[in-house]
């Protein structure tokens, strides 16, 4: 009895934290649609100032009540991604509009991969059809591929344009998993191969950076080994060096990064605009609708959204998104730690240090620490195949979530029958 009670007591708190969290959220979204409505007279503005809000209250209620969810993570991933929509909307409606869909259909697809584990025990057979279809997926893009930004890892279908390497991050987390825990490590590293092989002939080294770090720590906690880290760091720094050596837009990157002033005008110039729009947000911001990031940084909807953000929102905001992220990565720590098995511990780990380890590369490059790379900020970027991803991601770390919630309760009344028996 004594373990049900802390059960129901812990459960409580949680709730009460997911409830006060949406409720604040709620009300921020609402104000920031209202004001956008307010300075333009956007009738649009004032319907997503109740949409949005009401969105929030659905998923993190009825959804929670259908799906066993961590309603904290949830709530956090919630706002994120709700803030995404506001600021893209606060650019362009249609932004903001086309951003809702994608939510709604990444909210599907995290529901599907929550599904998905349930079911995983059984359909783990599957995995060399998955990895096979995944290193096909892959391939795609280096014959058939749209070039951006120096990087052909975009597929175009009836006019609709998506990031197979996105959609292969999900299947990547749960092929080396499996592998793992089976203690197949060299095929897990071999499919890792692979796929940064293919994203290197891509020249997508953004996401072969994401993929790559990933796979080294998924496979250093899974054999402990001490060489395997240092052969993967020493690795990596070779595989910088190679492809600053072969992909001219990458040594444009790191010049531009080392002085974006030699050139403001032409390569250094969403740099220079960037560092500037977050030094004119202060600490307070300029105030939602007020600044001018939006027009003269070139790709605020994607790469430098995090910039818009300190724009308008200011530092002390800009600070809070983060410490979003850490505590996000907190709480997907502690789901793997508290995991039954290899499989679930290494998935919920993947998850999260793939988010966390996305998060700090954009923002790190937004602020100059490091240079910038093509990837988006989870949750809050424009992209479809992006958020979908994000979410599906986090569907996976939800779903190793419930697995540790079903076994805390089958313990608890594994010991109310052996108190009963005693």
């Amino acid at each position: 009895m004594k373990v049900k009670k802390l059960l129901r007591a812990a459960r409580a708190r949680t709730r009460d934290g997911s409830r006060a969290m949406t409720a604040v959220s709620a009300v921020f979204f609402a104000c920031g649609f209202l004001l956008l409505g307010l300075k333009d007279w956007d009738v649009g503005a004032f319907m997503m100032a109740a949409l949005v809000p009401m969105a929030l209250m659905l998923v993190n209620r009825l959804l929670a009540r259908l799906i066993a969810l961590d309603r904290l993570l949830m709530g956090m991933v919630n706002f994120l991604c709700a803030l995404g929509i506001l600021v893209l909307y606060r650019k362009d409606p249609a932004l903001g509009l086309g951003q809702a869909a994608n939510y709604a259909v990444g909210l599907g697809g995290m529901a599907l991969c929550l599904l998905l584990m349930r079911w995983w025990g059984h359909l783990s057979r599957l995995t060399p059809l998955i990895a096979l279809g995944s290193l096909l997926l892959m391939a795609l893009p280096v014959f058939f591929g749209v070039e951006k930004n120096g990087a052909k890892a975009w597929l175009s279908v009836g006019g609709f344009g998506f990031q197979p390497s996105e959609l292969v991050k999900v299947a990547l987390l749960l092929i080396m998993a499996t592998l793992l825990s089976r203690r197949k490590t060299v095929l897990a590293g071999l499919f890792a191969l692979m796929c940064l092989g293919m994203l290197m002939l891509q020249k997508d080294l953004g996401t072969a950076l994401l993929y790559y770090a990933t796979a080294l720590v998924l496979l250093f906690v899974s054999t402990g080994s001490l060489t395997l880290l240092a052969g993967g760091v020493a690795g990596s720094g070779v595989g910088a060096y190679i492809g600053y050596a072969m992909f001219a837009h990458v040594k444009r990157r790191v010049a531009i990064w080392q002085d974006p002033w030699e050139d403001f005008r032409g390569a250094g110039y969403q740099i220079v605009q960037s560092l500037v729009a977050m030094a004119n947000g202060g600490l307070w911001g300029t105030g939602l609708g007020l600044g001018d990031a939006h027009y003269v940084i070139p790709e605020a909807q994607t790469d430098f959204i995090f910039a818009i953000i300190l724009n308008e929102f200011g530092a002390l905001f800009g600070l809070m998104v983060v410490a979003l992220y850490i505590l996000m990565f907190l709480r997907g720590i502690g789901i793997a730690l508290a995991a039954r098995g290899k499989f679930h511990t290494l998935l919920a780990l993947g998850c999260t240090c793939l988010i966390a380890l996305q998060a700090f590369v954009i923002i790190g490059g937004n602020i100059k620490l490091i240079p910038l790379t093509g990837v988006t900020l989870p949750f809050v970027s424009y992209g479809g195949t992006s958020l979908v991803s994000s979410l599906c991601v986090m569907g996976l770390l939800q779903g190793v979530a419930n697995a540790n919630a079903q076994g805390i309760r089958e313990d608890s009344e594994i010991a109310e029958l052996e108190g009963v028996l005693a």
